[in-house]
């Protein structure tokens, strides 16, 4: 045992050791040994005789040695300038005063045991991963100290017995858990690494693992593995600058954006360097104290509501929650930090570097989406198709949702969207690469110019691929779930949703809201929900809930236009037309009665109005935005062009067909007339209460009991029955009850 050598014995040991990597006796051992190697690694080559730098420098270069009896010398003398940082070269003059300034001379008092000597280069480490971590630091180490503890991490990379201090925490942890795993190449930090979280890792052990990882984080060398696999492709996509080791294209980040950026512009990168950069994103999405930026950023989030979620990426989790607004508010200096990480370990390339995402939804995956290979980004996607199934669990439900919002405000982290539109969006929304981001483009700004694009008509110039715009229209289905997805929408819409919609907290309900009270919204918000409503009547399928529960009556009547590539509102007038068929469900008919009130309020959320009639209501109804307002507009001057026998008809025939779809579509339910329904509210209240909406029931109720009503009420009744009289097709039940006799 180490306390059983006496320190005379100790001191002699010491000096031996000391000798044998500075003394020019030894080195012309090592030039000796090491003739043909010395001549091929030009460095050593050139190193003065009899200063003692000729061993160190070879053990810099252990990795490029092939000579059998060098590596073996050359092994040996690492292990013996490991046991005591004093015996590295230069690392004494380097760090003297940070030793003294941090007081890592003193961790064990009056021990001189060699092996303690692991303790300072520890305590340096700490002092070093600390200071990135505070904002302003009172203590400083020095640049070139920082350079030497970077050095000695980068030497020690490959065998773990060369850090002493995490040699001696992990001993029993490496028998416990990597007692099969082979010294050498850094495979025994790897397997550590991988069973960190264990219940049974010693917390000693763990600490010395993350102080590694912190390493690793600031000096991506300091992993041997990721260094040596990694390194042509480095060189090959010039992500590196050598000899920078505190640089900014050291860091670990760089190196992933880098790379990352690479792959998403479809070159090669190898696959033993993808297998690398997986493990590393997965490490840093698993604990947050590795992102000094979140540490720094997110230090007040992570007391308040995130305390004691260490392990398995719950912290980080949990401060997504904390960013939906779920639970408190959270600072901006965060939020961007959290982005930024989110980009770095890019999880919407591959669901498994999300551990807690990955953990939560593998029972939903096994069942919902087992026909899409692990680790393809379309599972995400096929998660989010699934959302608020009878598949779907809550665990899983909240993990990718927090994932998502923060995948929506950055179009590049949707894999699949990228690869199909990068062309289009340089094209037309003037991006940047993916590794590089704009301060003057806010937030989901790329896919709304993306999403404008795609439903551009051909008159309307430059429109999107085919297989982008199929992208768009997946990340819009998908964004209708759930309003936080949308950036533009959560933004502009925080105070209207506070006011109108606190309540409204079901699925899908918060835009039906908002689309309720569009007359009450600021105009930013207002804009924003119009222009996603006209979006949607151009293309129904976006509203995702909604299409889960007219499946049924799509399938029975509305199969050839639901399969259409480009809708254009024929799906939405088929189910309105289907309405009242008896294989017709509850929630299908209240979401489609709840589209066409919508529409009433401008008439541009009737796609197929809009289209055959802009021209004509720019012309005859200028200023005029209700629907039912141009519908009224649009029809009394058909009407006046028919009773005079006008040689020319001012309105264009395909809008007289429109109009005439959609004049025959009022008559169905009496809030799509709001002046008539406004003008009988008190009536249907106190004499057709009970009666339902549909199916003009509350006209022909209001109809039987005319004398009784209210004198407005009854006015705008008997210019109902005078315009049915003129055009009897007006007459919903009339239509509806003598359809056979008519035919």
């Amino acid at each position: 045992p180490d306390n059983e050598i006496s320190s005379d014995c100790n001191h002699l040991l010491w000096n031996y050791k000391l000798n044998l990597t500075t003394d020019p006796k030894f080195e012309s051992v090592a030039r000796e040994v090491c003739k043909s190697t010395i001549a091929e690694i030009k460095e050593c080559a050139d190193e003065p005789v009899g200063k003692g730098f000729l061993v160190s420098c070879l053990v810099d270069h252990r990795g490029n040695i092939t000579e059998y009896q060098c590596h073996q010398y050359i092994t040996k003398m690492t292990a013996i300038i490991f046991s005591d940082y004093r015996l590295i070269c230069g690392f004494m003059d380097d760090c003297k005063a940070d030793i003294n300034l941090l007081k890592c001379g003193s961790i064990r008092p009056g021990e001189k045991d060699a092996h303690s000597q692991g303790e300072v280069v520890a305590c340096l480490e700490k002092g070093l991963v600390k200071e990135a971590e505070e904002t302003d630091p009172r203590i400083q180490v020095s640049d070139q100290c920082k350079k030497a503890i970077l050095r000695v991490a980068e030497l020690s990379s490959d065998d773990f017995h060369l850090d002493r201090h995490l040699y001696f925490a992990c001993r029993d942890d490496r028998e416990r858990f990597c007692e099969n795993t082979q010294a050498g190449e850094g495979r025994v930090y790897k397997c550590l690494f991988n069973h960190k979280f264990e219940e049974s890792m010693s917390e000693k052990c763990r600490d010395a693992l993350t102080t590694r990882q912190k390493l690793i984080a600031q000096d991506y060398k300091v992993s041997y593995s990721l260094a040596k696999s990694c390194k042509s492709d480095l060189k090959k996509y010039r992500c590196n600058v050598e000899n920078l080791p505190r640089s900014r294209e050291a860091r670990l980040s760089y190196l992933l954006m880098c790379l990352e950026s690479a792959v998403h512009r479809g070159r090669q990168v190898s696959s033993e360097c993808q297998g690398e950069m997986l493990d590393y994103r997965r490490m840093l999405m698993e604990d947050f104290s590795l992102s000094p930026e979140i540490i720094l950023s997110c230090r007040g989030e992570i007391e308040h509501h995130c305390s004691g979620l260490h392990r398995k990426g719950r912290t980080l989790h949990c401060l997504m929650k904390v960013v939906r607004g779920e639970k408190g508010n959270v600072g901006l200096n965060c939020q961007q930090a959290l982005q930024t990480l989110i980009q770095e370990t890019d999880p919407g390339a591959d669901y498994r570097i999300d551990r807690a995402l990955n953990e939560a939804c593998e029972s939903v995956i096994q069942t919902a989406c087992k026909h899409i290979r692990s680790g393809d980004p379309m599972i995400l996607s096929c998660l989010m198709e699934h959302l608020y199934t009878e598949k779907m669990v809550e665990d899983c439900e909240h993990r990718l949702l927090e994932l998502q919002y923060f995948i929506s405000r950055d179009w590049k982290l949707d894999t699949v969207l990228y690869r199909k539109c990068q062309g289009d969006a340089s094209r037309l929304c003037h991006t940047h690469g993916w590794n590089e981001t704009s301060e003057l483009m806010p937030p989901g700004a790329v896919f709304s110019c993306l999403y404008r694009h795609a439903y551009r008509t051909e008159e309307q110039g430059r429109r999107l691929s085919r297989e982008c715009r199929a992208e768009v229209q997946r990340i819009l289905h998908q964004r209708a779930m759930d309003v936080k997805l949308d950036p533009a929408l959560q933004d502009k819409c925080m105070i209207d949703l506070g006011k109108w919609c606190s309540e409204k907290t079901e699925t899908g309900q918060e835009l039906e809201c908002l689309q309720d009270h569009l007359d009450d919204l600021v105009s930013d918000c207002r804009d924003i929900v119009g222009n996603l409503t006209e979006l949607e009547s151009e293309d129904i399928q976006i509203e995702a809930l909604l299409m889960r529960a007219c499946e049924p009556i799509i399938q029975t009547f509305c199969h050839e236009v639901a399969d259409n590539q480009i809708d254009s509102g024929d799906l939405m007038e088929c189910l309105i037309q289907n309405k009242h068929q008896k294989e017709m469900n509850e929630k299908c008919a209240i979401g489609v009665t709840h589209f066409q009130l919508v529409q009433m309020k401008d008439f541009r959320f009737s796609y197929k109005f809009k289209m055959a009639c802009k021209e004509d209501v720019l012309k005859l109804c200028p200023n005029i935005k209700k629907k039912v307002d141009v519908v009224i507009c649009l029809s009394t001057t058909v009407r006046n062009d028919t009773l005079q026998d006008a040689k020319e008809h001012r309105v264009s025939l395909k809008c007289r067909k429109q109009l005439r779809v959609e004049e025959l579509e009022m008559t169905e339910d009496i809030r799509l007339e709001p002046e008539l329904y406004e003008a009988c509210k008190s009536d249907i209240k106190n004499y057709c209460q009970n009666v339902p909406y549909g199916n003009a029931q509350i006209i022909e109720c209001l109809k039987e009991i005319k004398k009784q009503l209210s004198t407005r009420c009854h006015q705008k009744v008997f210019k109902l029955q005078e315009t049915e009289m003129m055009d009897p097709e007006l007459d919903y039940t009339l239509m509806r009850v003598c359809k056979q006799m008519i035919k």
